[in-house]
């Protein structure tokens, strides 16, 4: 069940009646937060505010137009995602091009000056489509909001139809659609079942590439012909690998992607339709984490994940030489190439970069900004870069995290310990508005990258399947011993904080480490696993197969019961900070309410913050501000 800030949508929990749901929603009214005054401290104070370090604005998920000449980016500089607009051969003012609901994805259109943007409501997931001009004066709806959930997957060459997967034709299995633009139409091409997702179009547009979701690290891939409906599988029976960054060749012939079949890691491998071939081109030691295709010029771009950096590398297939990339800021980035022209462009992430782009092309290490986003009044030379860590679990296995450390650390200094979301995710080098604030504030924060987290090879993402599930806490513990035995932190001051699969670990950690934590910060988390599993959509559950077991045996049941929080909810000693919103299609606020009021029936200490106006996160200014308010001065309050 992937739990994180990016994953497959879960149906809402429907165990309770309406009149029950409505009797818990009425328990919990008093939960709901009142909203904490935007105010921030002066500009070069020496201890700024949270305030302040949230209103640190970045640019993401840029789409570029076919020519090069323009980008569209996501910003939340509005108080909520909207879309941007700007040039990129130099640093110009953007143009917003969106207003209204947060914007949940966008693509550009193949071939014309418009934007592809899905919104939903408040957090729910359940996505209309629209269409926008380039200069935000035109606009349509082209699929309105339901309450089906929707995937899309691609353009065809000439942006005239797009393919998605949506759970329309009753509720729970993913069908595959194509919409025709031009047309206003929409058709059923494939019915589906559990998670089929369409990925890419073949450059004719007469085939789709599908991927089935069977595990968190793990798809089964198909072929699939229009016409016909023939599905034609490319990945083998029973081969548990990891298919995508599907990039054609023009003439349709074959396409590159990546893959870790019979491999411990992400590499670069082609399939040729006519011989039904896939065969390695590119294979490391580490895990290949992007790539793109030129075909008029025959080179591959790749990115490799080189210790939580990106690095980025371009292989000319002709001759097997190396070129040059343009010299992109260090840090996590993800790369975008233009249809048409030479424009390649770069979202750079990292601890004093929080997010911009810049542009280059092959042949030249110069690179130019495309955005400068708003730093809110802070130096961000100042922040703090992570050190990575190693530490052996009391298994023996190496467990990894990145220690951002404060100055002079020692015996007495308290400790945040992050867990991630996913859990097939990784914690990398990137900033955080919180972090960064902690340890200006005097907390070390360890980003633990627990068994079961990516990155690290294979064998160590599955280290937590099934039966092991439970020995990814036990990391947890053996974190804070490791950093307390090299005398970089207070043992007996150390909070747990984590979001989704993160929340469920804090959760947790609150009850069966109560001995480890003086307190713990759950977002979004999962207190019992066999409610949270029997509500998940058929998404969640065709991932879910692998790698959790099946929730209608009786000996997983049983299994799932041992590992949920609820189960230990009476031996929770220490105060939690319990954080949901109340649209939440992934982890129900149901999980949280469970929990809250556990811990609330045995006399123990919790706090809730249960918004009503967001889902599986928080994505709206006010509500971001209001919540990491109330998390420091809880944090300040029992680990100072």
């Amino acid at each position: 069940m992937k739990l994180s800030h990016y994953f497959l949508p879960l149906l809402l929990l429907m165990a309770c009646g309406d009149k029950q749901q409505e009797q818990k929603k009425d328990n919990f009214d008093a939960d709901i937060p009142v909203a904490v005054p935007n105010r921030v401290a002066l500009a070069g104070a020496e201890e700024p505010d949270i305030v302040r370090f949230l209103n640190v604005q970045d640019a993401y998920a840029p789409s570029l137009s076919p020519d090069g000449v323009h980008v569209a980016y996501r910003t939340d500089l509005s108080g909520e995602p909207q879309i941007w607009v700007t040039e990129t051969v130099r640093l110009s003012a953007p143009l917003q091009i969106t207003y209204g609901n947060s914007v949940t994805f966008h693509q550009w259109r193949p071939d014309h000056n418009e934007v592809l943007y899905a919104t939903d409501k408040e957090g729910n997931e359940r996505m209309g489509y629209y269409l926008v001009s380039a200069d935000g004066l035109y606009e349509k709806e082209l699929l309105a909001p339901s309450d089906a959930f929707r995937e899309f997957g691609d353009f065809n060459k000439d942006g005239s139809q797009f393919v998605y997967a949506t759970t329309e034709r009753n509720g729970t299995d993913y069908d595959i659609h194509v919409f025709d633009i031009s047309t206003n139409t929409d058709k059923k091409i494939y019915e589906g079942s559990m998670g089929y997702y369409p990925i890419s179009f073949s450059p004719d547009g007469n085939q789709v590439v599908i991927m089935e979701s069977i595990a968190e690290d793990a798809n089964n891939l198909f072929l699939l012909n229009i016409a016909d409906a023939k599905l034609i599988p490319i990945s083998s029976e029973g081969d548990r690998s990891q298919f995508s960054d599907i990039e054609w060749k023009l003439d349709g012939s074959s396409f590159f992607l990546r893959t870790n079949k019979d491999s411990e890691y992400l590499g670069v491998a082609r399939y040729d339709l006519e011989t039904a071939k896939l065969e390695y081109i590119l294979q490391k030691d580490f895990d290949i984490e992007q790539i793109l295709y030129d075909d008029k010029k025959n080179i591959l771009h790749w990115v490799a994940n080189d210790g939580g950096f990106s690095k980025h590398h371009i292989l000319d297939l002709d001759n097997r030489s190396e070129i040059t990339p343009p010299d992109w800021p260090a840090g996590v980035f993800n790369l975008k190439r233009a249809k048409h022209g030479e424009t390649l462009l770069a979202n750079v992430f990292g601890p004093k970069l929080p997010g911009d782009l810049w542009a280059g092309t092959v042949g030249s290490k110069e690179v130019n900004r495309v955005t400068r986003s708003n730093n809110a009044g802070l130096d961000l030379e100042r922040m703090v870069q992570p050190v990575a860590h190693s530490f052996q679990a009391r298994d023996g296995l190496t467990v990894h995290g990145l220690l951002y450390p404060v100055e002079l650390m020692n015996k007495d200094t308290p400790l945040v310990l992050l867990v991630h979301g996913g859990p097939t995710a990784q914690a990398r080098p990137t900033f955080s508005a919180v972090t960064q604030y902690l340890t200006a504030q005097g907390f070390a924060v360890f980003d633990l990258n627990f068994r079961g987290s990516t990155g690290y090879g294979k064998t160590y993402a599955r280290e937590n399947d099934k039966r092991k599930r439970e020995s990814e806490l036990y990391d947890l513990e053996d974190a804070v011993n490791y950093l307390s035995e090299k005398g970089l932190v207070n043992k007996d001051k150390v909070a747990v904080m984590g979001g989704s699969y993160g929340g469920y670990l804090t959760m947790a950690a609150m009850t069966r480490l109560p001995e480890v934590f003086s307190c713990g910060v759950a977002f979004v988390g999962v207190s019992n696993w066999i409610t949270a599993l029997e509500g998940a959509s058929p998404a969640l559950k065709a991932s879910d197969r692998l790698e959790y077991g099946d929730i209608d045996d009786p000996e997983d049941r049983k299994f799932f019961e041992s590992i949920s929080p609820m189960t230990y909810i009476d031996q929770v000693k220490d105060p939690v900070m319990v954080l949901h919103g109340a649209n939440d299609p992934r982890d129900p606020i149901t999980e949280s309410d469970r929990f809250v009021k556990g811990i609330r029936d045995n006399g123990g200490e919790v706090v809730y913050l249960r918004f009503p106006d967001e889902g599986h996160g928080i994505r709206k200014m006010d509500n971001r501000i209001t919540a990491y308010v109330r998390v420091v001065e809880f944090l300040e309050k029992h680990l100072k």
